[in-house]
């Protein structure tokens, strides 16, 4: 057995055990058919292929306090394979090493050095089976419900790894839920049903970590995470129903769900901070059409249940209220190298309290711009700001593939702000960083 096949099989094996994070990297992946010494498929036959990438990555913040925040190893394999005519399955495991947390162990409290220095997690575990019009999934999968660039709106089912907030490419912050889906096609027309029974949530990790979403902890805080109990009335559920009208692709769902975003509060018994995942509702539509010169969609869901933090005197406080989250975008290809989003993203808040330190309406616009030259670089310019203050992140790239299965990306990210504002509260994490990855 070769040595890269026994590193698939340990590395699915080990994580498999773990209690217990998007999509396919589409084509990046190539066949290890040959390495393994498999000998391809007969139709309807149910040979293994393995795939994955390995990555080193580095990122030093210099802004105030200059330290490295990233020094990481990834490996990510894939096992697929099928089980008959219309049945397959796939496995896949991912697990991390980051240097940088003993490097700077003066800097980061140990909570965070021990959340951040290894990771290891199962990201998808699930089996396909097809019977007439209807396709079911069961294990631990991604189900993507909304699909704007750079953030999550309609994108409720997968939690997601935010420790580095939403800089990471989005399909490897989402984490894969344990579900069961069903799928029913009609024409134009698509039904799909999801249950999560035992689901998972946001990691945010600890108080001082670079990408914290509650800044105004000291750094070692000691902050509980109380997750719902897993009896069956605590599971997820979810409706959705996609449809081609006149071009218009469009959908409608409806999620009831432990909350996957933790809401910080204080315990009633301890006294202490704790968070926790209210039981809230969500209603959502999402649409998208080919203009011809350009990909006219937009995405909007009400929220029922969830509270917001309120400040006063010190104090910590909750005020419950529905919101509405709704973003428009268009994309524009430009002579054929040139490509560019642009998206307005707003929050409306039904009960407003000044003490949230928000408006009643929080509105945003992003700015993706895209130049490919040649086949093998691609620069890349994404900004974000408010449209309620001075407010933004600017996050300039360049990417190359350097061989078939080689990509090397450099770039910087830079937030600026006040301390309450979406990007300003990481107005001291500005960054540079290297990441080299090759996929097999």
């Amino acid at each position: 057995m070769s040595m890269i096949r026994r590193a698939v099989l340990a590395l699915l094996c080990t994580s498999c055990a773990l209690p217990v994070f998007a999509a396919d990297d589409g084509g990046e992946d190539a066949d290890l058919d040959a390495l393994f010494e498999l000998e391809p498929a007969a139709e309807g036959g149910s040979a293994i292929k393995f795939s994955g990438y390995g990555e080193l990555g580095g990122a030093y913040t210099y802004a105030e306090d200059e330290r490295w925040s990233r020094l990481r190893a990834r490996l990510e394999l894939s096992a697929t394979g099928k089980l008959g005519t219309r049945s397959r399955w796939k496995l896949s495991a991912r697990g991390d090493a980051d240097g940088a947390f003993d490097l700077e162990d003066a800097y980061y409290p140990s909570a965070v050095r021990n959340d951040r220095r290894r990771d290891a997690i199962v990201r998808e575990a699930w089996v396909d089976v097809g019977a007439g019009d209807w396709e079911f999934r069961f294990g631990r999968q991604h189900i993507i419900w909304g699909e704007m660039v750079g953030f999550f709106f309609a994108d409720v089912v997968s939690a997601r790894d935010m420790r580095d907030f939403v800089l990471p490419e989005l399909e490897t912050i989402r984490i894969g839920q344990w579900a069961a889906r069903a799928e029913y096609f009609a024409g134009d027309t698509h039904f799909e049903m999801v249950w999560v029974p035992s689901p998972s949530y946001d990691d945010i990790g600890k108080p001082g970590s670079d990408f914290y979403p509650y800044p105004r902890l000291v750094a070692g805080t000691p902050v509980s995470e109380r997750e719902p109990s897993t009896r069956l009335s605590n599971s997820n559920w979810g409706l959705r129903v996609s449809k081609l009208i006149a071009g218009w692709d469009t959908s409608a769902f409806y999620y009831r769900s432990n909350d996957i975003s933790p809401t910080l509060g204080v315990d009633p018994v301890s006294s202490g901070l704790e968070l926790t995942h209210e039981r809230i509702g969500q209603f959502g539509a999402t649409f998208s059409k080919d203009m011809g010169r350009f990909v006219l969609k937009g995405e909007a869901v009400h929220t029922h249940g969830r509270s917001l933090n309120t400040f006063q005197g010190g104090m910590l406080g909750l005020q419950e209220t529905d919101m509405i989250d709704y973003a428009f975008g268009v994309d524009i290809p430009l002579k054929d190298v040139w490509r560019l989003n642009l998206q307005y993203f707003a929050r409306w808040l039904d009960d407003h309290d000044r003490l949230m330190g928000v408006d009643r309406e929080e509105r945003g616009m992003t700015l993706q711009l895209v130049r490919e030259i040649g086949s093998d670089v691609e620069l890349e310019l994404m900004a974000a700001t408010s449209l309620n203050r001075s407010d933004y992140m600017l996050r300039p790239k360049a990417s190359w593939k350097f061989a078939p299965e080689w990509r090397a990306v450099a770039g910087v990210d830079v937030f600026h702000g006040p301390d309450a504002g979406l990007f300003g509260r990481f107005d001291d994490r500005d960054r540079v960083y290297l990441e080299v990855r090759r996929w097999f």
